[in-house]
């Protein structure tokens, strides 16, 4: 039977996040090791997010967006506005760092900002590959709609759809919008799945889930059966036998590894973001 996975609160650079992944029943869902839901936040004039630069390795992140927007800068030179259903994907593999703030424009105002924001754990043998960042926008995302259902892949591969995005296991993350009465097929039956359901009540198995709740599929969940009309996020992917270990902002199958990117942190090591390096978050 699904079970609902409850979430821990954090504020994290000004923002309310509801830590859903990694949880101590389930650390991963396929190769997402890390799942948060960012918001929904209202800013006053003045204020806004504002995650001061910091590091990461072993990983991909992936920020997807309802409502507001991100400023996303890197030690690649990256700088660039995220805004609702665009996708920054960034591999940090043998190191990145990264910081996530806001525009002039977006925080000399009254503004709001929604979202979610997942850790995709990298495959051990490509843990230390050449970090790297891709933006893709919403008109390049694969859709379907199809009997009351709108559908966009945004990373990975389900329903014959394949997201632009590279990624590094097989997985799938994808966005639905579905009509009160119809059902949705779960994409890949035989990896692990999870639901996280933005707004609206599905039915699975004959049990009724609703807002805000992330939903941990039993083998043999195969549909889900909307009670209205409702949004939500599928992800997944083959299940990793091996866990890595996660501490700070760092994910490594080797927790020598891991002491390693904190020494570079500490004694900056690491590359700096250009245009953003007089602050960052301490170790």
């Amino acid at each position: 039977m699904a079970k609902v996975l409850k979430a821990t609160e954090h504020d994290i650079g000004g923002l309310d996040v509801k830590r859903i992944l990694p949880h101590q029943q389930k650390r991963m869902v396929g190769p997402f090791i890390f799942f948060d839901q960012m918001g929904p936040s209202t800013f006053p004039a003045g204020q806004g997010i504002d995650v001061k630069p910091h590091p990461h390795i072993g990983l991909s992140t992936l920020t997807y967006l309802f409502d507001g927007s991100i400023l996303h800068r890197d030690s690649l030179g990256n700088n660039l506005e995220i805004f609702p259903g665009d996708v920054n994907w960034m591999t940090a593999g043998s190191g990145i760092v990264h910081s996530e703030r806001e525009t002039f424009e977006v925080r000399g105002k009254q503004h709001s900002v929604s979202g979610l924001q997942c850790w995709v754990a990298l495959p051990e043998n490509m843990a230390e590959i050449a970090p790297s960042f891709t933006h893709v926008k919403k008109q390049s995302l694969p859709t379907n709609i199809e009997n009351g259902v709108m559908m966009r892949v945004v990373a990975g591969e389900a329903y014959g759809l394949s997201s632009p995005i590279k990624t590094y296991s097989p997985m799938f993350y994808v966005d639905v919008l579905a009509n009160k009465g119809s059902e949705v097929a779960i994409p890949n039956p035989s990896q692990e799945t999870a639901i996280f359901l933005v707004y609206g009540n599905i039915i699975i198995d004959g049990e009724t889930f609703g807002p805000n709740q992330f939903i941990l599929l039993e083998p043999g969940d195969s549909h889900i059966s909307l009670a209205d009309n409702a949004r939500f996020v599928m992800l997944g992917g083959d299940k990793f036998e091996k866990v890595p270990f996660i501490h700070w902002n760092f994910v490594s199958f080797n927790k020598e590894r891991i002491q390693q990117a904190k020494d570079d942190w500490k004694n900056q090591h690491f590359a700096s973001i250009p245009g953003d390096d007089k602050e960052f978050f301490s170790l």
